[in-house]
């Protein structure tokens, strides 16, 4: 036989658990969703700079000795073709880039302090479905690789 103090302490802790999970589910949703978005972020910021070296080392190449890079036209260096190369490079990891988005610089760029070398600069804005939950700049935060080659490798 069960005393009447007991029942009554059952039947007051029945909401207690919907009550617990109310408070909690959103700061458990803002850290999963924000762990998943910044793991995105960073993932996009790693395939933006493997397509920037891709495309600085193409444009070098192309200046080089070696006429049958992707990104020579008609035996010469071509900025349409690197350009060209550049977006297909990109659409192999996923990412949407634009001729607005990069920057080709194949007279002798200065990076770190080297000059004589060429210099591919792409920019995109990183968006996420869920701004709201993860709080990255509304939702668009800008994104920036830079490579350079040495414009003569051979």
């Amino acid at each position: 036989m069960r005393s009447r103090g007991s029942q009554s302490v059952t039947a007051a802790c029945d909401g207690a658990a919907i009550i617990e999970f109310a408070l909690v589910a959103p700061m458990f949703l803002m850290l999963v969703f924000g762990t998943i978005e910044y793991g995105r972020l960073l993932w996009t910021q790693q395939a933006l700079q493997q397509t920037a070296i891709a495309g600085a080392r193409c444009m070098a190449i192309a200046h080089g000795a070696i006429q049958s890079s992707p990104c020579a036209s008609a035996g010469s260096y071509s900025a349409t073709s690197t350009n060209s190369y550049i977006e297909n490079i990109a659409s192999g990891w996923g990412l949407s880039v634009q001729d607005s988005n990069i920057t080709l610089d194949s007279t002798g760029a200065d990076c770190g302090g080297t000059s004589g070398l060429v210099e591919v600069k792409i920019t995109i804005s990183f968006t996420t479905p869920v701004p709201q939950i993860v709080l990255l700049s509304a939702g668009a935060e800008p994104l920036t690789a830079i490579a350079c080659y040495p414009s003569n490798p051979f």
